[in-house]
């Protein structure tokens, strides 16, 4: 329904009332700010009530106003540039305090990654990587960051790790040579999603590896190259989008690895403890 939201409300226009139209209108010309807009808001915007908003979701086919402005939010989240990005998110801020709204955000998109995670498909994806020959991670742009942060702690836990980074296709392409059955790739994907993971995530699957990725919807371009889909929810703040939630999904995983290998783990970190004393890797706290 959401790439075809627009068009739908084309279609309806004869049929609205006055008010509706208003809507219609500015939904039309303003999908970018409409979309993160709540009922009230809009309904401001273009002078017509809340529950005449709430009509005309439904009067589109939906089962209330957040579902339109879900799919609303899918259409137009791919497809705004930083500069729309400012602009929608001075609108959604208005006079409220921005780090109460950030903070507030963040932790909304913490409890409803929780609420949707399919614990089932998680616990597949770590018996995939426990099981795999080679593990490739793979992460451009933004999602870099959490790549990075995946390949630290996988490092110390596994001895077949490779993080793939570069910033041409072709480089990062080198660096998967010879992935094949057996390995794992795991791909990270949120908005804006990057063609370069998708082609490397394509490379991976007609190679015969097992995909993982974590992304922010079912409809990602990425998830349609994966055999396991870990989705996180990723909420745009100005121009970046939020990492708290696939951070702490990243986490989950990452202890549920070292659940699984705790007595190994365990003698590994004593290890390194005794590594990172000797070489003075950290400093210590003064008491």
């Amino acid at each position: 329904m959401a790439a075809d939201i627009l068009t739908t409300i084309h279609n309806k226009m004869p049929s609205f009332s006055k008010g509706q139209k208003r809507i219609a209108q500015y939904i039309t010309s303003s999908y970018d700010k409409a979309a993160f807009m709540t009922a009230s808001r809009l309904g401001k915007m273009v002078n017509v009530s809340e529950s005449t908003v709430v009509r005309f979701a439904a009067e589109l086919g939906f089962d209330g106003y957040p579902s339109m402005q879900k799919a609303l939010q899918e259409m137009v989240r791919n497809k705004l540039t930083s500069v729309q990005r400012i602009e929608v998110t001075s609108d959604r801020l208005g006079d409220q305090d921005v780090v109460s709204m950030v903070l507030q955000a963040d932790l909304e998109s913490i409890r409803m990654t929780s609420e949707s995670l399919d614990r089932q498909t998680l616990s597949r994806a770590v018996e995939a990587i426990l099981a795999a020959r080679h593990i490739y991670i793979v992460g451009v742009r933004s999602s870099a960051v959490i790549a990075t942060f995946i390949g630290f702690y996988f490092r110390n836990m596994l001895d077949n790790v490779h993080l793939v980074s570069s910033s041409a296709t072709s480089e990062m392409i080198e660096q998967m040579l010879h992935v094949s059955k057996g390995d794992v790739v795991i791909g990270i994907s949120l908005p804006r999603y990057s063609s370069r993971t998708v082609k490397l995530l394509e490379f991976a699957r007609d190679s015969g590896a097992e995909v993982i990725v974590i992304t922010d919807s079912l409809d990602a371009p990425a998830a349609k190259r994966a055999d396991h889909i870990l989705l996180a929810k990723s909420d745009m703040v100005s121009v970046v989008d939020s990492l708290v939630a696939p951070m702490s999904l990243v986490n989950a995983l990452i202890v549920s690895i070292g659940q699984k290998k705790k007595g190994e783990m365990a003698r590994i970190f004593e290890n390194l403890e005794g590594i990172w004393q000797e070489y003075e890797v950290y400093e210590r706290a003064e008491a």
